[in-house]
This record gives structure tokens, C-alpha cells and sequence, in this order.
């Protein structure tokens, strides 16, 4: 594992007790990244998904528009 993967996988501990901003990402993650797709599977609005997801890179200080850093932060979040 890289160090910014470990990085990203200790730093989820910081979004950890937020359920939705644990979910929301997982959920983003999983469909590819498709906003409407993921709003729809959270039953919430796609501008809601977008904050959401804005919350958590700021939380996690890490650029989730990154490839690398969104299959990092996928692992972390499916093995917890």
C-alpha cells in the first residue's frame, strides 16, 4: 500500500462517525461515480450527494476528482 493509501485509509476514521458521509461516498463510488444513479440510491437529492461529497474531501483534505485517490479511499471504505 502506497503512503498516501494508508494515509487515506487511517484518515477515514475522521468522516467514520458520520454515517452519510461514510455511505454517501461508498455508494458514489460504486456506480462509477454517477451522480444521479447514487442520489437515487440514497434516496436523496444529487446536489445533497455533491455536498456530501464535497464534506468528505474536505474532511479527508484529499481531491476525490483524483482516480488513484478515489480507488484508495473505495478500498478503505469497503473494508470497514
Amino acid at each position: 500500500m502506497t503512503d498516501r493509501a494508508a494515509g487515506t485509509a487511517t484518515d477515514t476514521v475522521g468522516v467514520a462517525g458520520h454515517p452519510a458521509l461514510t455511505e454517501t461516498p461508498r455508494t458514489r463510488l460504486s456506480p462509477h461515480g454517477n451522480w444521479e444513479r447514487t442520489a437515487v440510491a440514497l434516496s436523496v437529492h444529487r446536489n445533497t450527494v455533491r455536498r456530501r461529497v464535497a464534506r468528505c474531501a474536505a474532511l479527508l483534505e484529499t481531491d476525490l476528482g483524483d482516480p488513484d485517490v478515489r480507488m484508495e479511499l473505495w478500498f478503505a471504505l469497503r473494508h470497514r
